[in-house]
């Protein structure tokens, strides 16, 4: 049911417009939460490329927390182990593990790309209600330095 803007009165709008703030800020945190984890998946199938013979036995700092490393060396280079979520983790072998990073990173990109329209949308509906919220008050305005003073006059 669409419903003609130009009816609604101004805490109509004011009230539209506050859910249309809720509805894009909503929209664009998913979409920036969506990138995140896109990214990691990136980073993840990138460093893939260092899964190769030459890099065998090499030294590399492990990760115990985000700001702790020890000391470690690549001894098997054919397989990872890939947190496939909720904790669990699938020991794979690295193109495996590529075409795994690749359908994450694909399915993550079309979700994005289904919400981008509807987030064009509603900032382009967004924009329409101040546009006639902005009319209305001119027409408020216009009215109140129009309309005739009312009560006595003082000299």
């Amino acid at each position: 049911m669409a419903v003609n803007l130009t009816d609604l009165s101004l805490p109509q709008l004011e009230g539209l417009k506050t859910q249309l703030d809720q509805e894009v800020e909503f929209l664009t945190s998913s979409i920036g939460q969506l990138k995140v984890v896109q990214t990691k998946f990136v980073e993840a199938k990138d460093s893939m490329n260092v899964m190769n013979q030459k890099n065998k036995g090499k030294e590399l700092l492990v990760p115990l927390t985000s700001s702790m490393y020890v000391p470690g060396s690549l001894n098997d280079v054919e397989n990872v182990l890939v947190d496939v979520g909720t904790g669990y983790y699938v020991e794979k072998n690295v193109e495996d593990s590529k075409q795994f990073f690749k359908r994450k990173i694909d399915f993550l990109t079309k979700q994005i790309e289904k919400i981008q329209p509807a987030l064009q949308e509603k900032h382009g509906m967004k924009q329409a209600v101040i546009e006639v919220m902005n009319v209305k008050i001119q027409q408020l305005q216009q009215n109140q330095q129009s309309a005739p003073m009312i009560g006595p006059a003082k000299a």
